[in-house]
Order: C-alpha cells, then sequence, then structure tokens
C-alpha cells in the first residue's frame, strides 16, 4: 500500500514554461478505462496534447460526433501534453510503451453560478443539511428547528413546512425515484414525507436509542420500489427499514461506537464508518459483516463513493427526461450505473481525525490502495466527482485538497477560505467544485487551474451545507445565519457545442398561468433556431423577441382560458 502526500517544492526552471520542440517520438497504446486495447500501438510525437488525442480516439472509435476524452498514463491525468505531464514529470523514457487510458467525459457543461439570486427566510435556527431532489425538481432543507422546508425552485419560495419531529433535523434524503423524503433527527427517530403534498408518511420510524447521523436508499437499479432504507445511528447500530411495512428488516451492531456515516453501494453492499475507527462492509440484503477495514487512528468521519453520483439521480440525467415507468427507470439506473464503473468495482474514500484519507476497493479486498496524507487537521467531508476521475477532501486546516480517483495520488491543495472548510459539492460535468466554510464564504474552483473561479460571498454566518442541483444551474446553500440562498447563472446560458438545429416548441417556451390560475397560454407556434455560432443564435433570438411581440392575449369563456394569436 502506497503514501501519498503533497510533493515537496522544487524550483522552476528558468525555462520551464517554454513550449518543448523537436522532443522526438514514444509509442503508445491507447487504451479503454476496462482495459481493452484500442488500435495497435502508435509513434506519436512526445510533445502531443489532449486535443490531438482526442481526434485521434474519435478517429480509431469511428464517432460520427466527436466526444470529449480525458487521458491519463499510470493514474496521471495528461492536461498540458503526454511530454510534460508524464515523460517530463515522471522521468519516463521516450523507448519505453505507454499506456494512454482514456475515458469518455460530459458531453454537456456547467457554467458556474455567478450570484445570489435570492435569500429565503422561515426557518427559526441553523440550516443543517440541503439537498436538491435526484431529478433536480425540487428542494428539501432540514433545520435545528426541528423542521424539514421544502422549497419551489420556479418562484423560489417556501412550497411547504414538514413539521413533526421533536429536535434537530440532521440529516434528509431523496428516495433515488424522487417521491419520498427521508429525515434523520435527534429525536431518535426517521420520517418519511411526501414531497407532493408536504404530508407525513405513516407514523415515524422507531428502533435507534440515539439520534440519527446518516440515511441511505437502496439503488434505484437495484430496487425499483425504492422501499428500502438505512439509518445509522450514534448508539453504533445500523437499521434497514422496509419503507412499505414499516418496520426493521435488518439491524446491524458490530461496531463499538457512533455510526458516522453509511452508503449504500451499487453492488448490494452498505458500508458503514465509526467513531470505533473502522470502517465495515455488510451485506445489505441479509444484514451480515462481510469485513471490516482497518487503518485510520481516529474517529472516521466521512465516507464517498465513486459510484455516488449516478446512485443519487438514479434513472435521471442531463437530458431532463422522465421514465415511463418502475422498469424504464430501473433499466435506465442500471444502464448510468455500468457506464460508471467501467466494469470495474466500486472504490471507496474515507477521511478522518487522524488527518489522513484512505482509498479503497471494498468489496475486493481488506487492503487499502493508498494512505493519503497532507491535511494537517480533520478531515470533515469526502466526495467523488460524478466521473469518478478524481475526488475531493474538505478540512478543518481551511483547505480542500484534490486527488487521482484511481491511484490516490494528491493533485492540489485549494486554499482560499479563511476558516474549516465544512463541505463540498462537484457540478454534474465534473469540470467545476463548490466548497462551503465556516468563514461564511462559498468558492467556487476551476479544476483545470487549480483556482478559485469565483467567490459567493453574501452568508453572516458559518455555511454549513452546499449542494448543487443535478442539471447544474442552481446551487443552494444553508447555515447557522438561518437563511438559504439560492445561487444561479447570470444572464442567458450557453453551452460550448450548440447544436446546429434547436426546435423550440411554444410550450416550451412558456406554459403559463397568471396569480390567479385565469390564463394559459398555447402551444400554437413552433420557431426553428439554426446557428453555429453564439453571435447567430443572439441574432435570430432578438428575431423571436419581435415575433412574439407581435402576438397578444385574447380572452376566450369569459375570461377563463387565453390563446395567442397573429395581430
Amino acid at each position: 500500500m502506497a503514501t501519498n502526500g503533497p510533493p515537496k517544492l522544487k524550483p522552476k526552471s528558468s525555462n520551464q514554461d517554454q513550449i518543448e520542440e523537436n522532443l522526438g517520438t514514444v509509442i503508445a497504446q491507447l487504451t479503454s478505462l476496462d482495459g481493452e486495447t484500442t488500435g495497435p500501438p502508435l509513434s506519436l510525437p512526445a510533445g502531443v496534447t489532449p486535443e490531438q488525442l482526442q481526434l485521434l480516439i474519435n478517429q480509431l472509435l469511428n464517432n460520427d460526433e466527436p466526444l470529449p476524452y480525458a487521458f491519463s498514463v499510470d493514474g496521471r491525468e495528461i492536461s498540458t501534453s503526454l511530454y510534460k505531464d508524464i515523460i517530463q514529470g515522471l522521468q519516463r523514457s521516450t523507448e519505453d510503451v505507454l499506456k494512454i487510458v482514456y475515458q469518455p467525459q460530459a458531453i454537456f457543461k456547467v457554467r458556474a453560478v455567478t450570484r445570489c439570486s435570492s435569500t429565503l427566510n422561515g426557518h427559526k435556527d441553523a440550516i443543517l443539511s440541503v439537498s436538491f431532489s435526484p431529478d433536480g425538481a425540487q428542494l428539501a432543507t432540514g433545520s435545528g428547528d426541528t423542521t424539514i422546508r421544502i422549497w419551489d425552485l420556479n418562484t423560489e419560495t417556501p412550497h411547504y413546512t414538514c413539521s413533526g419531529h421533536t429536535g434537530w433535523v440532521l440529516y434528509i434524503a431523496w428516495s433515488p425515484d424522487a417521491k419520498i423524503l427521508a429525515s434523520g433527527s435527534m429525536d431518535k427517530t426517521v420520517r418519511l414525507w411526501d414531497p407532493i403534498t408536504g404530508k407525513p408518511i405513516g407514523d415515524p420510524l422507531k428502533g435507534h436509542t440515539q439520534w440519527i447521523t446518516c440515511l441511505a436508499w437502496e439503488p434505484l437499479h437495484l430496487n425499483s420500489k425504492c422501499n428500502r432504507l438505512a439509518s445509522s445511528s450514534k448508539d453504533g447500530t445500523i437499521r434497514i427499514w422496509d419503507t412499505t411495512l414499516r418496520r426493521v428488516v435488518a439491524t446491524m451492531s458490530q461496531h463499538t461506537a457512533a455510526v458516522t456515516c453509511i452508503k449504500w453501494g451499487g453492488n448490494g453492499l452498505l458500508y458503514s464508518s465509526s467513531r470505533d475507527k473502522t470502517i465495515k462492509v455488510w451485506d445489505a440484503s441479509q444484514g451480515k459483516l462481510v469485513r471490516t477495514l482497518e487503518g485510520h487512528g481516529h474517529w472516521v468521519n466521512t465516507l464517498a463513493l465513486s459510484t455516488d453520483f449516478v446512485l443519487r439521480t438514479g434513472a435521471f440525467d442531463h437530458t431532463g427526461k422522465k421514465p415511463k415507468d418502475e422498469n424504464e427507470a430501473r433499466e435506465r439506473a442500471l444502464e448510468r450505473y455500468k457506464a460508471a464503473t467501467g466494469n470495474k468495482s466500486e472504490r471507496l474514500v474515507s477521511g478522518s481525525d487522524d488527518f489522513t484519507m484512505f482509498l479503497w476497493v471494498p468489496s475486493e479486498s481488506k487492503k487499502a490502495i493508498a494512505r493519503l496524507t497532507g491535511h494537517q487537521k480533520l478531515v470533515n467531508y469526502t466526495s467523488f466527482s460524478p466521473d469518478g476521475r478524481l475526488f475531493a477532501s474538505a478540512s478543518f486546516d481551511n483547505s480542500v485538497k484534490l486527488w487521482d480517483g484511481f491511484t490516490g495520488r494528491f493533485i492540489a491543495s485549494l486554499r482560499g477560505h479563511v476558516g474549516p472548510v465544512y463541505q463540498v459539492c462537484w457540478s454534474s460535468d465534473s469540470r467545476l467544485l463548490i466548497s462551503s466554510s465556516k468563514d461564511s464564504t462559498l468558492k467556487i474552483w476551476n479544476l483545470k487551474t487549480k483556482k478559485i473561479k469565483l467567490d459567493l460571498p453574501g452568508h453572516l454566518d458559518e455555511v454549513f451545507s452546499v449542494d448543487w442541483s443535478p442539471g447544474g444551474d442552481k446551487v443552494a446553500s444553508g447555515g447557522k445565519d438561518c437563511q438559504l440562498k439560492m445561487h444561479n447563472k447570470k444572464g442567458m446560458p450557453w453551452a460550448k457545442a450548440c447544436p446546429k438545429k434547436i426546435s423550440v416548441p411554444f410550450a416550451s417556451l412558456r406554459n403559463a398561468f397568471d396569480h390567479k390560475k385565469r390564463f394559459i397560454i398555447a402551444p400554437v407556434k413552433t420557431f426553428e433556431l439554426r446557428a453555429k455560432k453564439k453571435e447567430e443564435l443572439l441574432k435570430q433570438l432578438d428575431e423571436l423577441k419581435q415575433e412574439l411581440a407581435s402576438l397578444k392575449v385574447q380572452k376566450i369563456a369569459g375570461g377563463t382560458a387565453a390563446k395567442l394569436t397573429k395581430l
């Protein structure tokens, strides 16, 4: 097992930033993430760039539409050129046959949120948890005032207040089909809520003897009914509940101290971390212990799975398409899970009060891949990027650190916070990272430059929780000031790769009622936009605005409805 940490600083050479020329050639073999070779070994210029490799791999794979890819050698990403990042950095010989691993990247791009669009009041105590639903259509918050609130994302106003707990709401979790919201509290109970009505579903689930620390739903591709929920507690136990029958189906009690975090993996295994310094792996179907992972010298605070994002979002992806039924939802979720794992096992990272992390493949071995050092204080939170290539760690040493998701190799320290960092959250395209801190700020980090992209002030006190919507268009944050803040993009969003043809039905522009539900706008015309450049699209949108300005609303049947007609 390797121990990975930040490298010692070396003085820069005077010509380090100059572009090297005449570097010769290398023999390289392109390989997929699954280990399958693509094409024969090739003679490539030593200074080949990621952009040139993308052209090459798209040709070898005969892709009709060029797709973005990331490339790495021995877990080290090629971000500038093969020579600078691999041959020079690792002192590899140009005579070696290099295995270049390629991995698809997100075909969509999330733009960073740039402003606080609204401050939502209502909670009477600190907001402890913030979570978007898997489909991105709803937002829930849990608070020290013992309530859960569900918010309307269209109007950015309160929708429901869910009351029933008698202690702080410490954790909330959406079912992967987005139909149920679960909450865990200091009152030792778990409650289920209907997000459509805001009403409780049955009585509270009782059994724990101390407060609830974490909740985890069984993944959608394993259970399309989404009726199995795991809860962990300070009492040292994990309970699996049948939410339909409302009873415990398994109790795991082998931990000897408080359970701090649980994750339900896509392979049917359940992972738990504890203050007894261990991580335990369970067979969730039977509630039996599979193995114990040891190595930490103090409390284990946090866990993250390489498949967390696809397990959280289930059948929902960036296209916004909803499955027709349970079977289609299960098939989609399984397809997304397989694409995320690439026929390999899930990876797990654990963070501890001993300032270290461990990277594991817990389904295969109790031996860690790597022990990760570098933080100067406790590791409070860890999170894998949606594509599983990287993971980030948040620490009380005021820093966020980036690590290679396959090898645990240290990549960069992100510094800028002046207080402990509580949480980090990734954009759905894995290109941006946001962090929340005791210093009352949120910071968005550009992972290409490893520097702050945007600073988002606004909170009046510590920011305990932050979440980025699965669609990438909103960020929600909450903390000690009792305020929920919504952040979005300023101006019109622009995708980097604009399709040549966009068909915009009127219904998708707006199906609107006024505040008294008296008027509707019906789909009476379809506009077609064609553009290769941003400027062309903006011009056509101006023409569309003029077209819309020539339409008027006519009342029908005594003012109960409306239609659009041409003047």
